[in-house]
């Protein structure tokens, strides 16, 4: 296993330098779900949430999310994202809400962070504009599934 690189040889956290790693094509892919009550995906569906477009509003909060990754995490490093998509579908039993998000960019450091952080404020922004009518939803299973660029190549999750 290798070690943590956001520590310092004394054990402090520190922002790891990428000055010297070469520039390249960089792609992740996270996704994730959010569970809730057959009624609110209905309304969710069906346009009739009164805040408006749930989903359309959560893929603009979720791209944004991306953007904003470097102010979120502390040590991650601002990127100039070249693409940021963020997909849904639809599963109906149980009642959820699928969210895939890929983000690209060409630099020296991965858009792993950028992509999970994509997932997770979309979901949010769900959970936001449906807590009105459905306080338990949960947000579950969110993941990287695969990443490629850089040193370390291709990495994808096994099923």
């Amino acid at each position: 296993m290798s070690k943590l690189t956001h520590f310092n040889q004394q054990g402090e956290a520190h922002m790891v330098d990428v000055g010297e790693k070469p520039v390249s094509h960089r792609i992740a892919v996270a996704d994730g779900r959010i569970r809730m009550q057959t009624e609110t995906l209905q309304l969710i569906q069906s346009g009739g949430h009164k805040k408006g477009d749930v989903l359309g509003i959560a893929r603009i909060a979720g791209i944004m999310g991306a953007k904003k990754t470097s102010e979120l995490v502390p040590l991650c490093h601002p990127l100039a994202l070249t693409s940021v998509e963020v997909e849904f579908s639809v599963e109906e039993a149980p009642a959820t809400v699928y969210c895939k998000a890929t983000a690209e960019t060409r630099g020296q450091t991965g858009v792993e962070m950028e992509a999970l952080t994509a997932v997770q404020i979309a979901l949010l922004t769900i959970y936001d504009m449906c807590k009105a009518v459905d306080r338990g939803m949960v947000l579950q299973d969110i993941a990287l599934l695969s990443k490629q660029g850089g040193k370390s190549g291709t990495w994808m999750r096994e099923a």
